[in-house]
């Protein structure tokens, strides 16, 4: 395996992974304010837990590539969701931009999933 083969897989899910972490614990110190934005898409505020669970957790899991391709397929959900319900507003070119960020997300998420890891992973230790 060459260095670009060997290294490229655990930057790029580091790379993937913090948008979700910073994003997670970013959402902590102002929780009033993201349940308020949630409810207001129709999303029940109580998920705000849940979702700082599954961004810091799962975007942990694939920053060191343990259970790599399942925290891929469940951040990779959780981004076309969220795209879906809170990034639809096409007339306003920050959604579209948004909208688009998530798929590109899920799109990193599915190389994730199909090729996995890569070699610097705890998934790949023998």
């Amino acid at each position: 395996m060459n260095a670009l083969q060997t290294y490229l897989p655990t930057v790029g899910r580091i790379f993937l992974a913090l948008i979700f972490i910073l994003a997670g614990l970013s959402k902590i110190p102002a929780i009033e304010g993201n349940v308020g934005y949630m409810e207001m898409f129709g999303v029940p505020g109580l998920l705000i837990w849940p979702t700082i669970l599954v961004e810091v957790v799962g975007g942990i899991m694939l920053a060191i590539g343990f259970k790599a391709r399942w925290a891929a397929a469940a951040l990779g959900a959780f981004s076309l969701v969220a795209a879906l319900i809170f990034h639809t507003d096409f007339s306003n070119q920050m959604e579209i931009t948004n909208f688009l960020k998530n798929v590109a997300i899920v799109g990193g998420m599915l190389y994730v999933i199909a090729f996995g890891p890569g070699a610097l992973a705890v998934d790949t230790r023998k």
